[in-house]
């Protein structure tokens, strides 16, 4: 037999093999390829069988913390990613305007005038965020203050969910209607 990928026979509890058998590198799976795998002896690998049992308890990689803050509605959170890219690409065009004009370029005037334009889109787009997050509150969030209409609206769809609850247990009692009480389906 040539000199070969070593092959496990018969392996102990604690993992370590007992016999090893050589196989020739023809039958060898990789041949050309150093033997650091799983069909490695543990004599090839020093320090497999320490390591393993040095290697403390598993931490987490994080731990989840709560949050400090609640997360923002959908609509405002999409608003304000909008504000944020209109201001950065405002402050781009104000910058590339600023050096064209120190440099003496042509193209200093249409940047002035593009960061002039961003800039009121990016006002539009704070005030944006502003009005969407106050609709938000005015509609969907319970704001503590008896004239909210979030609060009215909630108090209505309550009171109409008991009544449809109602009426649907004031129908499965109703005697003829349902299959409690009959002998026969026809």
């Amino acid at each position: 037999m040539s000199m070969g990928t070593a092959e496990r026979r018969k392996a102990t509890e604690d993992g370590d093999a007992d016999e090893w058998t050589a196989r020739s590198d023809a039958d060898a799976p990789g041949r050309g390829v150093p033997a650091t795998g799983p069909h490695t002896p543990p004599r090839a690998r020093p320090g497999l069988r320490e390591a393993r049992e040095r290697q403390p308890d598993h931490r987490p990689l994080w731990t989840e913390e709560p949050a400090r803050r609640r997360r923002l509605p959908d609509p405002v959170r999409t608003a304000a990613v909008r504000a944020v890219l209109f201001v950065a690409v405002t402050l781009i065009l104000a910058m590339v305007a600023f050096l064209c004009t120190m440099a003496g370029s042509w193209l200093a005037f249409p940047m002035v005038i593009g960061s002039v334009a961003g800039t009121v889109v990016a006002t539009w787009g704070v005030l944006d965020v502003w009005v969407t997050r106050q609709v938000w509150n005015q509609r969907d969030g319970v704001v503590s203050m008896p004239s909210s209409t979030a609060r009215a609206m909630r108090r209505e769809r309550r009171r109409a969910r008991r009544q449809a609850r109602s009426a649907r247990r004031a129908q499965e009692r109703i005697p003829g209607r349902g299959g409690a009480g009959q002998l026969s389906h026809l």
